[in-house]
């Protein structure tokens, strides 16, 4: 799933220190993506934002549901009738994705694909009322059963998967990961709306903007940060507009329609992997049953904002 784009607000540095600051915006995973660490090696600097472009890469080759040769697109091609041998690194996270679900009563819901590919927003297309009473019986997180020996089976014709909502997340840790190996302190890395914080800005926290969702040239809170992950999941990044009623790519898996009730959800966490799922989790279950959970979280804090543009923070926000 497309996130919205979080804004990384940079603080004035001097002319010597921008040098050692390097910095590189690029696309990936259908999204943009943009790097940012210090590093007063510029040789290794340079090879080390080629290997984070490779990784993304590497990641949106294996998990992409668009790529027919990815093993994701292998998975839907085939589980339905028989067993498919993934490697470690998709059947973990396939098998982080179903703990979350189970977490979330089913709010996080990665079959939600089952219904999600008969939307098209660019096109304003949307499904029947037929096809989707149909289509949202196949969205069933169980459905994917996770088999001895990195093996997996759909339960039923049908059933498809995407991992946008946690790909990206990961994606990004997994990046911040190579750099921290590497040596790196003190870095930024962001695709989508999923950002990940390596330690501060060199004595300064990263200023990270949380974009306003209903005014394009405004922030709806700006939020000093270090050492840490932020995700955020919004209503407006793909959407279509017919008869007064927005089609977004936020499914709630219970309806097979786009969720109401909120306009963005932002959390913040020590992984970019569960932050990027947990905020599309607490989109679709609320702000009444979001809040709950997310106060079950004590590593974890959320921002919401309403369907009335009033921002609701968990209580450790709020004591800040």
């Amino acid at each position: 799933m497309t996130r919205l784009l979080i804004t990384i607000i940079s603080l004035l540095i001097s002319q010597s220190a921008y040098s050692q600051w390097h910095r590189l915006p690029f696309e990936t995973m259908g999204t943009s993506a943009y790097v940012e660490f210090y590093s007063q090696d510029s040789d290794t600097a340079a090879q080390l934002i080629q290997q984070v472009q490779a990784e993304f890469e590497r990641i949106n080759q294996l998990m992409s549901p668009y790529i027919a040769t990815s093993e994701l697109s292998r998975l839907n091609t085939l589980a339905a009738t028989e067993n498919i041998t993934v490697s470690t690194e998709l059947f973990q996270l396939l098998s982080r994705a179903t703990d979350i679900s189970n977490q979330t009563a089913g709010a996080f819901d990665i079959t939600f694909a089952s219904i999600g590919f008969y939307y098209d927003y660019r096109q304003h297309k949307k499904p029947d009322p037929k096809v989707l009473q149909q289509a949202k019986q196949l969205i069933n997180y169980k459905s994917v059963l996770l088999l001895a020996d990195n093996k997996v089976r759909y339960a039923k014709p049908g059933v498809k998967v995407d991992l946008g909502g946690i790909a990206k997340g990961y994606a990004v840790e997994q990046a911040s990961l190579l750099l921290a190996k590497a040596g790196i302190q003190h870095a930024l890395i962001t695709a989508g709306g999923d950002t990940r914080l390596l330690g501060d800005k060199r004595g300064l926290p990263w200023q990270v903007a949380i974009k306003h969702p209903r005014q394009d040239d405004r922030f709806a809170a700006q939020l000093p940060l270090m050492d840490t992950a932020i995700s955020t999941s919004g209503d407006y990044e793909r959407f279509f507009i017919e008869d007064g009623i927005r089609y977004h790519h936020i499914i709630d898996p219970s309806t097979g329609k786009s969720s109401t009730g909120l306009l963005s959800v932002s959390v913040i966490g020590a992984d970019t992997t569960y932050t990027d799922a947990l905020s599309t989790s607490l989109f679709v279950l609320g702000l009444e049953q979001g809040m709950q959970l997310i106060e079950r979280l004590p590593e974890y804090e959320a921002i919401f904002i309403d369907a009335a543009k009033k921002m609701h923070f968990s209580s450790g926000l709020a004591q800040q």
